[in-house]
């Protein structure tokens, strides 16, 4: 049995300790909000946060996040910092079909968490391994430059 702190709260689950983290979250727990996309770690549909970085669920073995801090998009609501994200998202209508979103925002909290300010290259770096198929990263990296002016108090 490996105990779990998903979003401030103690879970558990008797999967095997190299089941990936995605299928515990989104079929043991029915937090569909983290997406399955290539299951190789390559597109980042799959971020949460474990500890606080970006990682991708789809090939984190659960038992090495035993008893560490996951958060997923679930908790966004329960963020400062994801709030902010979030409504960005939605005042610069970022989403397209969606599907990648998830992952996306949770890569850009991670961001402003470390970054408060992020430079065009660090946005950049923390980005890069997160793909949108519909191609908003334009509308991506305006939403993560209004959250950082948001977060700064700067009217935005």
């Amino acid at each position: 049995m490996t105990s779990l702190k998903i979003n401030e709260q103690v879970r558990s689950s008797s999967a095997p300790d190299e089941t990936p983290l995605l299928w515990i979250l989104r079929d043991e727990l029915g937090m569909t909000g983290t997406k399955f996309g290539c299951g190789m770690a390559l597109c980042g549909a799959c971020t949460v946060h474990v500890n606080g970085q970006a990682t991708r669920a789809c090939l984190t073995p659960v038992g090495s996040v035993a008893g560490r801090p996951v958060h997923t998009i679930e908790h966004m609501q329960s963020d400062r910092v994801g709030r902010i994200v979030q409504q960005a998202w939605v005042d610069l209508n970022v989403a397209q079909c969606g599907y990648c979103q998830a992952g996306q925002i949770m890569s850009a909290v991670a961001l402003l968490k470390t970054s408060p300010k992020p430079s065009e290259a660090q946005i950049d770096n923390a980005m890069s391994g997160n793909l949108c198929r519909c191609g908003t990263y334009p509308r991506i990296r305006a939403a993560i430059q209004l959250a950082s002016r948001r977060l700064a108090g700067a009217k935005a």
